[in-house]
C-alpha cells in the first residue's frame, strides 16, 4: 500500500492519492489499485482508509446518522422536520418516547414548532425521504445549550482522525459537545463562557479545516483565554 499524495494535503479532482490495498472512504473512487480524489478538499487518512473531506457541499441523509433539525411542521401522523438536507424528514408519532402500537398520539403535547431535536435517521432510499427517530439514549427535545451550524462537508474535520479533534475540544473546554453528521453541532457548558469557547473553537475547524497544525492552534487559543482557568476548577 502507497500514499501517493500527503494526509492533510489540498487535493483535486481526478488527483491521484493511493495504490495498492487502500479501503475507500468519501469523496475518493477507485480505478483498478488506485484512488483518486472526486472533490476538491483535504486528504484524511485513518488507518488504511482514504477519504477527501471537501471544502464545501451540503448533506445528504444515510441510515444511521446522528442529526439535528427543527421541527416545521406538527400533522396527526408525525412532525416535519428540518435537517438541512435536500429532503424533507419525517418524525412518524411511533418513533417518539412512549408510543405504543398503533394508537394515535397528539404530538403537540411533547414537541412544538420551532423546537430543536436530536435524532438519528431510521430510514432512507431514493423512493422515500429520510424517516427520523427519537426514541434511544440521548435522542429527544433539545432544551438547553448552543446549537452551532457549520458546513456539513467539515464535520470530518471537526470530528478527528479517531474522534481526536472533538475529544481535544470537549476536554480543554470542559464542555460536552453532540456532533450531527448534517453540520450541526450542539453544546453544553458548566459556565456561558465556557459554552462561547467551545462554539468559537468550533467555527475556527470550519474556517481552517484545510491547514495545518490546526488542533494545535485550537489548543493554544484556548489555553489564552480567561475561560481556562474556570474550566480547569469546574
Amino acid at each position: 500500500m502507497t500514499l501517493v499524495a500527503e494526509a492533510n494535503q489540498v487535493v483535486a479532482p481526478g488527483e491521484l492519492l493511493a495504490e495498492g490495498d487502500h479501503v475507500l472512504g468519501d469523496n475518493a473512487y477507485r480505478v483498478g489499485n488506485q484512488i483518486f480524489s472526486a472533490c476538491i478538499g483535504l486528504l484524511e487518512v485513518d488507518g488504511n482508509r482514504v477519504l477527501v473531506v471537501p471544502f464545501r457541499g451540503g448533506y445528504f441523509p444515510r441510515v444511521g446518522d446522528l442529526v439535528a433539525g427543527r421541527i416545521v411542521d406538527i400533522g396527526l401522523s408525525g412532525c416535519s422536520v428540518d435537517i438541512l438536507a435536500p429532503y424533507p424528514s419525517m418524525l412518524p408519532a411511533s418513533e417518539t418516547p412512549g408510543s405504543r402500537g398503533p394508537r394515535r398520539r397528539d404530538l403537540s403535547e411533547i414537541l412544538e414548532v420551532g423546537d430543536m431535536i436530536l435524532a438519528q435517521i431510521l430510514a432512507f432510499d431514493r423512493t422515500r425521504d429520510p424517516l427520523l427517530t427519537i426514541k434511544g439514549p440521548g435522542l429527544g427535545k433539545v432544551t438547553t445549550g448552543r446549537v452551532v451550524e457549520i458546513s456539513a462537508a467539515k464535520i470530518p474535520r471537526l470530528i478527528g482522525r479517531k474522534g481526536s479533534m472533538i475529544s481535544m475540544l470537549k476536554r480543554e473546554t470542559g464542555c460536552q459537545i453532540t456532533v450531527g453528521q448534517n453540520g450541526i453541532a450542539l453544546v453544553w457548558g458548566k459556565t456561558p463562557d465556557a459554552e462561547r469557547l467551545a462554539v468559537e473553537a468550533i467555527y475556527m475547524v470550519e474556517r481552517e479545516a484545510h491547514t495545518r497544525g490546526l488542533t494545535d492552534r485550537i489548543r493554544e487559543m484556548i489555553a489564552k483565554s480567561n475561560v481556562v482557568g474556570e474550566v480547569a476548577g469546574a
